[in-house]
């Protein structure tokens, strides 16, 4: 399941978007206020106690930042695609490289802490499902060629698995499992309170988000 959920999560997204042509941008922003409030929360009830509790916190500290650094240095080529933009020429009929490989290597850095915590599956899928709807609104609305589409949504949908697969199987993750997941800390950080941040457009009290986001909050923590 921790392998299968993530990669139906995207695939069907790709067909959701394929066959519906969805327009009301509305409903995805509350999809992803929620997703950024859920994971968020998810991050600090799960993954904080676990690195704060087996190594010096100030070693972990810098393992967060890092994590939050090599985010910002991502988004320097998916143009922030992780957090629900996706600003590229849809009249180019490349495919895009560079958004391509950093969505992959933020997509590996969040399957490393399913192994031990399978609460973060569904913080990661939440997450996910906005993200590839996007991702699949982009591709098919470019004049990318559509083989070329299914293959980006494709190996993207295998990313996090395979990242699962890796910390279960090389003892060398185990050995610095605490160090990885505090990395993964700081990408999550970053990730989700940008969400949380342009959730809120020009600063305006909305009250439909704020209700996601506290439900998000809520969900997170019972699980």
């Amino acid at each position: 399941m921790v392998y299968l959920l993530p990669i139906l999560g995207v695939l069907l997204s790709f067909i959701f978007v394929y066959f519906t042509k969805p327009q009301n941008k509305e409903v995805f922003k509350l999809l992803l206020a929620f997703s950024g409030a859920f994971l968020l929360a998810l991050t600090v009830f799960e993954l904080f106690p676990e690195v704060y509790t087996h190594e010096n916190p100030k070693i972990v500290g810098v393992f967060i930042m890092l994590g939050i650094l090599l985010q910002i240095f991502l988004e320097f080529f998916s143009k922030g695609a992780e957090h629900g933009h996706v600003h590229l020429d849809p009249e180019n009929a490349a495919f895009p490289w560079t958004l391509f490989a950093s969505l992959c290597i933020h997509s590996l850095l969040e399957g490393l802490p399913i192994e031990h915590h399978h609460t973060m599956l569904y913080g990661i899928l939440v997450h996910k499902i906005p993200i590839a709807i996007i991702l699949s609104i982009f591709l098919l609305g470019s004049k990318i060629k559509l083989t070329s589409a299914i293959l980006f949504i494709s190996l993207f949908a295998l990313m996090t698995p395979i990242g699962t697969y890796i910390a279960s199987t090389f003892k060398v993750i185990e050995t610095y499992a605490v160090y990885l997941n505090a990395l993964v800390i700081g990408v999550f950080l970053h990730i989700s309170t940008v969400i949380l941040f342009e959730s809120s457009e020009a600063h305006k009290f909305n009250l439909r988000k704020l209700l996601v986001i506290i439900i998000g909050i809520i969900i997170a923590y019972a699980l």
